[in-house]
């Protein structure tokens, strides 16, 4: 009896806690209603365009937790601090094209005069616990409050490392327009936002910004949620064309054929964002494996590419720089530029590719 008293009482404080606002809210009512009528929503869910299991054929969820307590590679983080730089980003020349990495997913632009954000994490952590998920030292450059107002902030789905809670309550004053993908604006609602600001859409939905601004919002593979419930929000990718520019903004996705089809579409792309760490064949399904990456590149017909969702936080099992060193020489292999700038450094956007390999001076 008392073996099920403390199961009882441990279930009590786990909803209890996952009350708490930072775990957002589920869509309901009218936003419910539009998800439904999607033809990516069945079943109660958001699915993927290809079968796509949470784990790859003969893994089980035991392997993955046993692998992940006990098999990480000696170098899963950082031994010495990460090295960044620091820009003034407040006063920045409204003609120049830049891009500003802030590690992992987090990234700033600006393009032909306008500033944008991509999945802010500032808050040191990824994780609803903030002692767990920390972000490596010295990785953490910026605050919010290093930031301009924001043109467009984008958000690419709703877990953790892509939606900060504490950034984007503090970002609130600072953003002019959100764009992402169904489903995640009923956090941004639970959060204060103003949905009038918010462009909530399907895969092959398009937004018009204006002035010469405009989205395409395209598929990922991958799957979303805060909590328990999964996939109740979409997670998307982004073609974001300016007046001069046409940018991949990719977020998490697994390999899929419609890389070639976006790339047939909307590309050739004069830079392709695409995630290449975290990645393990224990769940390649919805993260792309970094010789992937680069031939995800190749399929979007992009002139040159720029691997994040790496160096700042550990989340799979392997060498904290096994990925970009891997993506590294397959994008070499298939002669294609990449952009790898230090956390904080201000690089042009579609300028000369940086290539110092500033990972190689580490522990």
């Amino acid at each position: 009896m008392s073996i099920l008293i403390v199961i009882a009482l441990l279930v009590v404080a786990t909803a209890i806690f996952m009350q708490q606002p930072q775990f957002g809210k589920q869509p309901a009512g009218a936003r419910l209603e539009r998800i439904k009528q999607s033809p990516n929503y069945r079943d109660g869910k958001f699915q993927n365009l290809s079968h796509t299991p949470d784990l790859a054929e003969g893994t089980s969820y035991y392997t993955v937790f046993k692998e992940f307590f006990f098999g990480k590679k000696e170098r899963n983080k950082p031994k010495d601090s990460i090295p960044t730089k620091k820009e003034d980003l407040l006063y920045l020349d409204p003609k120049e094209n830049v891009l500003v990495w802030f590690g992992h997913s987090s990234y700033f632009m600006q393009a032909d005069g306008k500033t944008i954000l991509v999945d802010p994490v500032f808050s040191g952590s990824v994780s609803p616990v903030s002692f767990t998920n920390k972000a490596y030292p010295g990785s953490d450059a910026y605050t919010v409050d290093d930031l301009p107002e924001i043109d467009v902030l984008f958000i690419s789905h709703d877990h953790w490392d892509h939606l900060d809670y504490e950034t984007i309550l503090q970002l609130k004053p600072k953003v002019k327009k959100v764009v992402t993908g169904l489903g995640t604006a009923q956090h941004l609602e639970y959060w204060g936002y103003d949905t009038a600001i918010i462009e909530e859409k399907d895969w092959g939905e398009h937004v018009d910004l204006g002035d010469g601004f405009t989205v395409d919002v395209t598929p990922a593979r991958h799957f979303s949620g805060r909590g328990f419930g999964r996939n109740k929000a979409l997670w998307v990718s982004f073609v974001f064309k300016t007046p001069t520019m046409k940018l991949f903004l990719g977020g998490d996705s697994g390999y899929d054929y419609f890389f070639k089809e976006i790339g047939d579409k909307y590309g050739p792309f004069d830079l392709a964002i695409l995630e290449c760490g975290q990645y393990n064949e224990y769940w390649k399904y919805i993260h792309m494996m970094p010789e992937q990456v680069a031939q995800a590149a190749i399929d979007l017909k992009t002139e040159r590419l720029m691997p994040v969702h790496w160096s700042k936080f550990s989340l799979a099992l392997h060498a904290w720089d096994e990925s970009i060193k891997t993506v590294t020489e397959a994008a070499a292999e298939k002669n294609l530029p990449l952009l790898t700038p230090m956390i904080g450094e201000k690089v042009n956007i579609i300028g000369e590719p940086v290539k110092e390999e500033w990972w190689n001076t580490i522990e």
